[in-house]
């Protein structure tokens, strides 16, 4: 493998290794109820933004690229009023992180430029760009974890 794919892949690694610590820390502290509620008259509960980072790594690497045969029920994952308890929730996320590492770590030189088509989509064109693409809408929701966690742990900083 040459060197800038190595270094692509490692990046793309670190980077979800780095998330999967931060969502953890961020959970940490939050009671079962406070990582199922959202404090705001928009946006999403901590647990329902973990509900659908695990759809979308699934469904966008796991079923298009590595063909898990996962099918993703988007709506719920914002929806959901009987979700899984949190250490459940950030089980199956630790999952889907794990197949994105295993996915990365499988990609080839040749790979990288395979075609990608999916719903939701539609403006990638290749496995690179939908894997950069999960990346950064990872770290964006994630920036969303961290003033979820800043709301309910003012009190107690």
């Amino acid at each position: 493998m040459s060197e800038p794919s190595q270094t692509i892949i490692n990046g793309f690694v670190m980077s979800f290794r780095d998330f999967s610590g931060r969502v953890h820390a961020l959970a940490e502290p939050l009671t079962e109820l406070q990582f199922w509620t959202n404090p705001y008259g928009y946006g999403n509960s901590f647990g329902h933004l973990v509900l659908h980072l695990t759809g979308n790594l699934n469904y966008y690497i796991g079923t298009q690229i590595a063909g898990t045969g996962y099918v993703r029920d988007r709506e719920r994952e914002f929806t959901d009023t009987n979700p899984p308890a949190k250490a459940v929730a950030l089980k199956n996320l630790d999952d889907a992180i794990a197949m994105v590492i295993r996915t990365f770590e499988a990609q080839t030189n040749e790979s990288w430029s395979f075609p990608y088509e999916a719903k939701g989509a539609e403006v990638i064109t290749n496995r690179f760009g939908i894997l950069l693409r999960c990346t950064s809408h990872f770290h964006h929701h994630l920036g969303q974890m961290i003033y979820l966690n800043k709301e309910f742990t003012k009190a107690s900083t």
